[in-house]
């Protein structure tokens, strides 16, 4: 099964079913975002639209892209406004979604499906306004380092989304190869148990 088909059967339960790290991302981006002001984003990976409801109160117009045709679905139904356009794509090809450049890009819980991120952060700069923004929410590498990845149940059983590990060097290597700065770098952890393997890995970048 590969990413597409997986989150195409996913999105049925994606909103109900019981997922920590689906829930603390969407904690983060609001927390990381907060004071960021942006009027023309690009939401990669918008999913069921988790996100896409709250970056609509804060930008003018949002661009949704994502892979599965399903997922955009369920965010269809779920949100209406004309300030939103939705684009089924992937953003391992041309990036012919995008028009024009965007003051911010956020990619949540989805580069992990993606082998080569330095080709997305090349691609993120070309639409990013100078002085724009880039967020990116992702599965902690230490998460992955212990055996989690993105998975959801079936009545046939556990299905695993293909998976690529990319250490916190590989991001922060893509970006500013790239022409971002790091503006924060976070961590969140279950419970708020810092003692424990953070969750989720967040990094708010700054083109230059």
């Amino acid at each position: 099964m590969n990413t597409q088909e997986a989150y195409d059967i996913w999105s049925e339960i994606y909103d109900t079913n019981i997922n920590k790290t689906r829930d603390l991302e969407a904690t983060a981006i609001r927390e990381v975002l907060t004071g960021i002001v942006f009027k023309r984003c690009l939401e990669v990976g918008s999913g069921t639209g988790k996100n896409t409801e709250w970056l609509i109160t804060k930008a003018e117009e949002v661009t949704c892209i994502d892979l599965s045709e399903a997922m955009l679905h369920k965010a269809k139904a779920k949100i209406k406004s004309d300030r939103l356009t939705f684009h089924q794509a992937d953003i391992t090809k041309a990036w012919s979604f995008a028009e024009g450049a965007f003051d911010l890009i956020t990619f949540s819980l989805m580069l992990e499906h993606i082998e080569d991120i330095n080709d997305v952060f090349r691609k993120a700069a070309a639409h990013t306004v100078a002085g724009g923004y880039v967020y990116v929410g992702e599965l902690h590498p230490f998460k992955q380092y212990s055996g989690s990845k993105a998975r959801f149940d079936t009545e046939s059983g556990q299905q695993i989304v293909p998976c690529f590990n990319h250490h916190i060097s590989d991001f922060v290597n893509a970006a500013t190869e790239n022409g971002f700065s790091i503006v924060k770098l976070n961590e969140y952890f279950d419970d708020n148990d810092s003692s424990a393997i953070p969750r989720i890995l967040t990094l708010l970048l700054r083109k230059k």
